[in-house]
């Protein structure tokens, strides 16, 4: 059964969500964990957001994603899978409040890269967050069952966004 895409008011306790959770997951997944980072739309202030909490893990190397994988799946965490082929993988935890999502990934990733640049950019681009949030709105009362297309929909602005960030920025190219 398709799910509605919910975009929910900003939230305020977004961050806090996002360090309880990475404190949790660095004590599961140790020393394989580089970084982890609050990214999507619930770590842009004011933003309105499906209320899922996306969380990027960079791990020390690729080599390390089965292992990582196991600790996450022994947490209760559901695969996802390697959606894009682009060497992210994602786990869901639907039984915490909001839903966690996690992707592992490994250094120097290049999507993982991108979610960050757009993030900041949109944190630090008032009017760029303002015509993000119009969008998404837009968007999730066209497709209101169908999240893909809602994302799909969505990429034309990201790259738009990232492309400025990257001109803007000493960001690699």
């Amino acid at each position: 059964m398709p799910t509605l895409v919910e975009i929910a008011p900003y939230d305020p306790n977004w961050p806090r969500d996002f360090s309880s959770a990475e404190t949790v997951l660095r004590l599961i997944l140790g020393a394989s964990v580089v970084a982890v980072d609050h990214v999507g739309s619930t770590a842009i202030p004011g933003m309105p957001a499906k209320p899922i909490i996306d969380i990027d893990i960079t791990l020390s190397s690729l080599a390390a994603v089965p292992s990582t994988s196991g600790k996450l799946i022994d947490a209760s965490y559901e695969p996802r899978g390697n959606r894009y082929d682009d060497d992210v993988w994602a786990f869901i935890l639907k039984s915490s409040a909001p839903t966690l999502r996690v992707y592992l990934c490994p250094p120097q990733n290049r999507t993982h890269e991108r979610r960050v640049m757009f993030r900041d950019y949109l944190r630090n681009h008032g009017e760029a967050a303002e015509a993000y949030s119009t969008l998404k709105r837009q968007l999730a009362e066209r497709f209101p069952y169908d999240g893909d297309r809602y994302t799909a929909e969505k990429s034309m602005f990201v790259q738009e966004i990232v492309d400025k960030a990257q001109s803007e920025s000493s960001w690699p190219h």
